[in-house]
């Protein structure tokens, strides 16, 4: 019945206390219906009704799971991942972290017993502070600019980005949107060339597939090796080509964008 009232509802617009009176409703009513049973140990939940409960999709849990900070047992009948109290109450933890900005990694040391929750929130902090350092020049800078109400031709950008670069050496760091521009062009070369050696693949083994199925209708093996090799170099070219646009894209074009 509980589990149902989760399902309907949006957890997350619930007010705390409200979710947690369900959860531990939901936990009493598994635990009775495992002992009518006649069921020992802790009683199992599905990733699906653990999705409704706790407010993380089903994708960021497995996504847990496979950075170690989750460790569901399975069910020995039908192989299915059982969640238990520990688990949801794991998965709480992990998102008041996530929410706060922890990283993964700082998340599983707690986890290990490797650091205390104060040892990786220290450090945490320091990052925060630093980033909040970073975001204060840069709002001081966008005020600074945003009086000059002149067009972008008359816009003396050299005392700025002399002022920048004074700051980057000391230790501030600005958000660089020409790296993400550079990120961007690996997609369209990436995507093509990808697009045609499935393409090219696919006919190889059109190719392969009808000579073995009819042996004896099968022309001389040499030519069945040419008609294969033709898409075969083709394949190699594409790959050649796309390590070079990689290459240049990589080298060339970033270190341009250094010297700015």
């Amino acid at each position: 019945m509980y589990f149902k009232i989760l399902r309907q509802k949006q957890t997350e617009k619930m007010p705390p206390d409200v979710r947690g009176d369900l959860f531990s409703a939901y936990l009493r009513e598994a635990l009775q219906n495992a002992h009518h049973e006649g069921k020992t140990g802790v009683f199992g939940m599905k990733i699906n009704e653990v999705e409704a409960l706790v407010g993380i999709t089903k994708k960021n849990i497995r996504f847990y799971e496979e950075k170690g900070l989750l460790s569901p047992g399975r069910n020995s009948e039908n192989g299915y991942r059982d969640y238990g109290a520990d688990e949801v109450a794991m998965l709480r933890r992990v998102k008041l972290l996530r929410k706060l900005g922890v990283p993964i990694e700082e998340i599983r040391r707690m986890r290990e017993g490797a650091q205390t929750v104060g040892d990786g929130l220290r450090r945490h902090l320091v990052t925060l502070e630093r980033e909040r350092r970073n975001l204060d020049e840069a709002v001081r800078l966008c005020a600074l600019l945003q009086d000059r109400e002149i067009p972008l031709a008359e816009l003396d950008a050299e005392s700025v980005l002399q002022e920048i670069e004074a700051l980057e050496r000391a230790g501030t760091t600005f958000h660089d949107q020409r790296k993400w521009d550079v990120r961007t062009r690996y997609v369209a070369p990436v995507a093509i060339a990808a697009g045609f050696v499935l393409l090219l693949a696919a006919l190889i083994g059109l190719i392969v597939w009808s000579a073995l199925t009819d042996p004896g209708n099968m022309p001389p093996l040499l030519l069945v090796v040419a008609v294969v090799a033709v898409p075969g170099l083709l394949i190699v070219g594409i790959l050649y080509a796309l390590v070079l646009r990689v290459r240049e894209i990589g080298k060339g074009e970033m270190d341009d964008a250094k010297r700015y």
